[in-house]
Order: C-alpha cells, then structure tokens, then sequence
C-alpha cells in the first residue's frame, strides 16, 4: 500500500461493506477449506476489512486469536461492529490500523498468516509478503487467496458484461492494483523467502447439473460487478448504457436454459 490511502474500485458504503459481509458466506466452502491453521493460536490477517473472513477463521478454529490489519477507518469501525456482535468473537480479535507495507510488529510474532483478496489492491505484493514473512515465526503456514480475473466466463455470449469487465480489470490496473495476481502468486511468495509453496486453481463452474447452485452464484456475481459501478461511471470508463446492457444480460443468462457461468481463482500456501 502506499503512503496514502490507496484506493479502492469498490467503495466504502455501507452497502459494500454488508456486500462483502455476503460474499465471505457465499464463497466460505471454497475459500475456508482444510486451512492449516489447527495448530496455530495467534495469526495476522492482512486487509482484514469489515472483518467477514475474520468471523469464519475464528468459528472454523475456537482457539485462534487473530489480529486483523486493516489501513481505512470506515473499514475498522465497520469490523469493531460486526465482530463484536459475535459470540464466539468475544475477547478473540484485536484490530489493528496498520500499513501492510510497514508492519508495525515485532519480528516473528506471529503463527500464521491469512491473506484473501487483498493483494489485488496493492502496488506491491511483493513488499506485503516481505513484511508478512518477517512477523511470522518459522515454520509459520501463510494462506494467500487472489484472484485471476482472466479466467470469467458466461454462456449466452454477453458483450456487454464483457466490456464492463474489460473496463473493470483495466481500472484497477490504473489505480495501482492487479486483477490477475492469482496467477503470479508462487513467484511471490518466493522471493519474498517462504518455502513449501503450493498453488491451487479453484474453480466455480455451474451449468445445467446445479442450477440452483448456478442462480445463487450469478446473483453474487451481479452483486460484485455492479459495486463497481458507481466509480465506473464516475471515471468515464463506463457509460450507463453499458451498465444497463450487463444488468440485462446477466439476468438473461440467469434464465437461459443451457446457460453456464465459470470463475476460477488463486490459493497458494506456503512457510516462512
């Protein structure tokens, strides 16, 4: 992250922040699975936000302790809310106002490390998981969820969707991100010194096999990239006609007989 406040394609209203709240649930059985936390007791999460993915690790391991970083302040204020709603949360959280580039920790304080969706908002990966392998202990397993956002793929054929998301992807470029870092995550995580690295390509693929499954996916969906809109629009990288076009053919492939929706992402876990 930079000096200053590094932006974000989507937001700080209240409404992103209940969107990314849904999308942690939605995507949990895909993002929380056969994590090698177990033996860990106090972590870091990076770019922790409203704390979604921080209210599943603490469920998924009732002796974890995690210290969520997290640089904006509506974000914050948004997870002290949400967490401390939480039963099993209680006493189990400390959120820290931190940038994830200078690390205000100790060298090996910490027992693991959880990143998931962050690095595609930074300018430097790669100065990130520098600082994370220095507060992590050795041996300390770190788990790294990233997107790769050349992997979308919709049936019927949608121009519309398409040049949005085009339009999506080269924005956050511009403002210092990077929407296919999914795939540079080995690379990574290697020069910044861990070991045991292992990536794996997840897949969301439904079709007419689950279309129960294949609705409730395209509507989260429809829910990401239309939070992307408002500063779309505002930047001139998309007009209103086109935003239109894609709600309508989404809601089209949405009620296509042979409509099929495919998205693959990143996770690569590794040791200091």
């Amino acid at each position: 992250m930079s000096e200053s406040e590094p932006e974000y394609l989507h937001g700080y209203s209240n409404d992103e922040q209940d969107r990314l709240c849904r999308q942690a649930r939605v995507l949990e059985h895909r993002v929380h699975d056969r994590l090698p936390f177990r033996r860990c007791r106090n972590i870091v999460e990076i770019g922790s936000g409203v704390g979604a993915q921080t209210e599943i690790l603490l469920r998924h391991f009732p002796e974890l302790k995690i210290t969520c970083v997290e640089r904006n302040d509506e974000q914050i204020k948004a997870a002290q809310n949400h967490l401390a709603g939480l039963a099993w949360a209680h006493g189990r959280f400390e959120l820290a106002q931190e940038d994830a580039m200078h690390l205000g920790f100790s060298q090996e304080e910490f027992d693991g490390a959880f990143l998931c969706w962050v690095l595609e908002h930074v300018p430097s990966p790669a100065r990130v998981l520098s600082e994370v392998r220095r507060v992590l202990r050795p041996g300390a397993p770190i788990v790294c969820t990233e997107v790769m956002n050349a992997s979308f793929f919709i049936n019927p054929y949608s121009p519309q969707t398409l040049k949005y998301w085009l339009a999506f992807n080269d924005h956050q470029i511009d403002i210092g991100g990077d929407p296919f870092v999914g795939a540079k995550l080995g690379n990574l995580l290697q020069s910044a010194g861990f070991r045991d690295i292992q990536t794996q390509v997840k897949t969301f693929h439904f079709d007419n096999r689950a279309p129960g499954e294949r609705a409730e996916f395209l509507s989260y969906w429809t829910d990401l990239l239309l939070s992307g809109a408002p500063e779309l629009l505002k930047m001139g990288r998309v007009s209103a006609d086109t935003v239109k076009g894609m709600e309508a053919e989404l809601e089209l492939v949405g009620r296509a007989p042979d409509s099929v929706f495919l998205y693959s992402f990143m996770r690569a876990m590794a040791t200091a």
